[in-house]
This record gives C-alpha cells, sequence and structure tokens, in this order.
C-alpha cells in the first residue's frame, strides 16, 4: 500500500476531485495548506508598494491506494492539475505498513 500525497494549485482542485472520482477513488482527505518550493513566493504591488508573499496558498490531497493503483491514481492528478506554470505542485507517494478500519476492525487493504 501506498500513501499519495498531491500537493496542487487551489484552482484545480475540482478537476482533480473529478478525475479522481470518475476513476472509483472513494477515499480522499483534502486540506488547505500554504507552502513555497522553488519560486520562493511572489512579489506584487498595491498601491505602489511592493510586498513579497512568502507562502502561497496550495490543497494537499491525500490518498491511500493499492500498489497496483498507484501509477494510473499519479497519472489522473498530473493530467488534471497540470498547468505547465511554476507553481503546478507535487506528488510524494510513500509506503504505508499498515490500515486499520476503525468501525470493523478490518486490516490492510480491506480497510481501504
Amino acid at each position: 500500500m501506498k500513501k499519495i500525497e498531491a500537493i496542487i494549485r487551489p484552482e484545480k482542485l475540482e478537476q482533480v476531485k473529478t478525475a479522481l472520482t470518475q476513476l472509483k477513488c472513494n477515499g480522499m482527505t483534502i486540506s488547505e495548506v500554504e507552502g513555497h518550493g522553488r519560486q520562493q513566493g511572489m512579489t506584487q504591488q498595491w498601491r505602489g508598494e511592493k510586498y513579497k508573499i512568502e507562502f502561497l496558498p496550495k490543497v494537499k490531497i491525500e490518498i491511500v491506494a493499492r500498489d497496483k493503483d498507484v501509477e494510473w491514481l499519479i497519472k489522473a492528478i498530473v493530467e488534471s492539475a497540470k498547468t505547465g506554470e511554476i507553481g503546478d505542485g507535487k506528488i510524494f507517494i510513500i509506503p504505508i505498513e499498515n490500515v486499520v478500519r476503525i468501525r470493523t476492525g478490518e486490516q490492510g487493504q480491506e480497510a481501504i
């Protein structure tokens, strides 16, 4: 099992969510986060004054999936979140040792 963490632009959330839902990916957690990568934030101007926005708003999507499903989930996220501009985000794949469904006590892939 793997945990997929995707950091994307907030305006791309609906497209990504739709793509994942169409692929029958039912379980996901969405969080509003802030951060920056290589772009190091951005500089804007308001009333003649320049100011730096160091951390930009992003959305983090977390999915725990079977190993065999990871590649097509990643492909769906990339295709629906990509703009081709700096700041499109990143996807992290993390190994998961175990999952337990609290309601039933099921463990492993049956609990996903």
